[in-house]
């Protein structure tokens, strides 16, 4: 009678391992068929499926942003204020590609790269051309500003034939007027704007950008209003006929993390704003100040879709200009219609929280 020793089988005459040891052959372990191999039996077009939806995601985002509904906290305008940014996220969706050598997520990238390039690639490239007739300047001097002086002299030396200062207090006014009489003999103030010209002014009035809106801001009298008013329309007479100029301080935003961008009084700016340039007759206009936005943000369709960024159409780079210390943003804005741009740029620091912005345009 025949008798099985499992046991002994399994220990002596079927050892897999020892046999597998002794006959030379390679262990699976985890350095081949055990678990820590499994990516490496995956194909690149397999490797990578989270990236690549990732990044697809991201392409989407981008070129979907304008349909970003503003309901919820202005999610939609958040993002278009930041939205340069968003191109950050591609190298290193591209070094985790590269790491995980996956040819899949290498390609999914190809979508948002193609959207960023699509929308700020041309700001990558210097589009200044030599020439102009006209140099404007745009500066929030800031309240705060413990250098007035330097910041007027500094202005002064910028070679700026208009500027245009918002955020002025009664005490800097003062400073401004001494210390930018002798190249400026024209200049006027209403309220916390104010412009310096080289050539004369006419026709200046206050332009309503929203800081006074509701019962109460309507019962205020016309002379307190006019003290922090923060916007005007003056016409600059040049040799080639009137110039129509604007310039504005609109209201300031917040970032929370309960409401998200509060930018209510901004965005009522932004849209009065844009029906004083439709009324404007002229059509020569430039329109110079802190918005306190970017020209991506949808609250400014009313502006951006009658007038032309200078930096877009002839800056040198993104042209940020807050906050000063280290820009990320550009909420100074110089726009143009009716005229060309032939070179924008950013001018040094002065003692405010904001760069000025310069621009040469042409007739």
């Amino acid at each position: 009678m025949t008798q099985v020793d499992t046991a002994g089988t399994a220990q002596g005459d079927v050892d897999t391992a020892g046999t597998a040891q002794g006959a030379g052959l390679p262990d699976a372990g985890p350095g081949e068929n055990g678990p820590g191999r499994i990516g490496a039996r995956t194909g690149p077009w397999k490797r990578g499926r989270v990236l690549a939806a990732v990044a697809l995601l991201l392409g989407l985002f981008m070129l979907l942003h304008a349909s970003i509904p503003n309901r919820a906290g202005n999610l939609g305008s958040l993002v278009e204020t930041f939205l340069p940014w968003f191109g950050l996220v591609i190298p290193v969706l591209l070094a985790g590609a590269l790491l995980r050598r996956s040819v899949l997520a290498a390609v999914a990238l190809l979508l948002p790269a193609v959207v960023w390039l699509n929308l700020f690639g041309g700001l990558l490239t210097d589009k200044s051309h030599p020439g102009g007739d006209l140099t404007v300047v745009s500066h929030n001097v800031g309240a705060d500003n413990p250098d007035a002086v330097g910041t007027a002299r500094a202005l002064a030396a910028s070679g700026a034939d208009l500027l245009a200062l918002e955020e002025l207090d009664p005490a800097a006014r003062r400073t401004y007027e001494k210390e930018l009489a002798t190249t400026y003999p024209h200049h006027t103030v209403l309220g916390t704007v104010g412009v310096w010209s080289r050539l004369p002014l006419s026709d200046t009035r206050p332009v309503d950008v929203a800081m006074d809106a509701g019962p109460l801001g309507a019962a205020k009298p016309a002379d307190v209003k006019l003290e922090y008013n923060r916007g005007l329309r003056t016409t600059v007479a040049t040799d080639h006929g009137p110039l129509a100029v604007y310039v504005a301080h609109l209201g300031s935003v917040r970032v929370t993390p309960r409401a998200g961008l509060s930018s209510g009084r901004r965005d009522a700016g932004a849209q009065a704003l844009g029906r004083a340039v439709a009324a404007e007759r002229n059509e020569r206009v430039v329109l110079l100040g802190d918005l306190n936005g970017t020209v991506d943000d949808r609250a400014y369709k009313g502006v951006t879709s009658r007038m032309r960024s200078a930096q877009e159409a002839a800056g040198d780079g993104f042209g940020f200009s807050w906050p000063a210390t280290f820009p990320v943003v550009r909420i100074d804005q110089i726009l143009v219609r009716g005229v060309e741009p032939e070179s924008s740029w950013v001018l040094p620091a002065t003692g405010s929280d904001h760069l000025p912005v310069a621009a040469r345009i042409s007739w």
